[in-house]
């Protein structure tokens, strides 16, 4: 069974900084596109980064880029999400997935298999 497992998150002042790190079990994570998405209260789970299987393409959405990115190493079956400059509207649960289509990467929410339970990130002004 593939479990995929985020950590990382808590509460950090505006500015500040955070890494999240995704691990999956049950399936070699290096076969998979990952990607992280985000979901504030009452609001859609939304698209934030994506990574392809061997780490060289990445994609960010355009609220996150230049403050966000995306990595990935694949000998600990681990994808990471670093944060910087923190902003209050980057609150919200945020969400590691894998996919496991043929696409170099993926924007679309729907394309992902297997999702984690969520990490809170909380940015306080």
């Amino acid at each position: 069974q593939v479990q995929v497992a985020e950590s990382g998150g808590g509460l950090v002042q505006a500015g500040g900084s955070l890494r999240l790190s995704c691990t999956a079990s049950g399936r070699a994570f290096s076969a998979d596109v990952a990607g992280w998405f985000r979901q504030a209260p009452g609001k859609e789970r939304v698209f934030v980064a994506t990574i392809s299987r061997g780490g060289n393409l990445s994609r960010y959405a355009d609220s996150v880029k230049g403050r966000f990115t995306i990595s990935r190493d694949n000998a600990k079956n681990t994808v990471y999400l670093q944060m910087n400059s923190l902003k209050p509207e980057d609150t919200a649960v945020y969400y590691c997935a894998a996919y496991t289509g043929s696409k170099p990467y993926s924007f679309q929410r729907d394309d992902y298999t297997y999702w984690g339970q969520g990490t809170q990130v909380t940015v306080s002004s």
